[in-house]
């Protein structure tokens, strides 16, 4: 059950975020749909790649196709004052498909047996994945790249699974709403990794 609300809550959230990346780059409608699907899936794809599930069985996923293109729809006719917002709430669903995809990733690497680093590989990866390929087909800085702390909130995620300190729906929303929660506030506050500094 846990397993198929994070999947449909991350495939939505991604289906809007990529749509509305692909809008404010001037896609047509054809390039809105490709971006909002390849966004959608592409944390699911890559999971399935990690963890050895065959990729084909993203074609089983009708109903969740379908309500991705309903979604997909519904924010393409949005009006243009609606789609203002995105700059201020877009990275909400940004991190709710952050999140979402990241605890799948890990849960999922813990069902299959694999060891600690496994996990963590595994919900970074699954859970930056979609929102990776949509910058990268978006002409963008990956998001995962930027200043504001970004993967590290999913890894942390993969950590606390990993290490088997959450059990049952009730802790696993609760590290949902914090993985979103940080991720927020790290945007608000401009918390940062350490970088190098350049010198000219």
């Amino acid at each position: 059950m846990i397993w198929e609300v994070l999947n449909v809550v991350g495939t939505i959230a991604f289906a809007v975020s990529g749509a509305i990346i692909a809008m404010q780059e001037d896609y047509d409608i054809l390039g809105v749909y490709v971006l909002g699907f390849v966004t959608a899936f592409g944390g699911s794809t890559i999971r399935n790649l990690l963890i050895g599930i065959p990729i084909e069985s993203i074609w089983t996923q009708g109903d969740l196709f379908v309500v991705v293109f309903l979604v997909i729809t519904v924010v393409f006719l949005l009006p243009n004052p609606w789609i203002q917002y995105w700059n201020k709430w877009g990275i909400l669903f940004d991190a709710i498909g952050l999140a979402s995809f990241a605890i799948q990733g890990a849960l999922s690497a813990v069902q299959v047996g694999a060891p600690l680093s496994a996990v963590l590989v595994a919900a970074t990866l699954t859970g930056s994945g979609g929102g990776m390929i949509r910058d990268v087909l978006a002409g963008r800085k990956p998001m995962i790249f930027r200043e504001e702390i970004y993967a590290l909130w999913a890894t942390l995620g993969g950590l606390v699974i990993g290490l088997d300190l959450i059990s049952g729906a009730w802790t696993t929303g609760i590290l949902f709403v914090t993985i979103v929660t940080l991720r927020m506030c790290s945007v608000r506050f401009k918390w940062r990794l350490p970088r190098h500094p350049i010198w000219s």
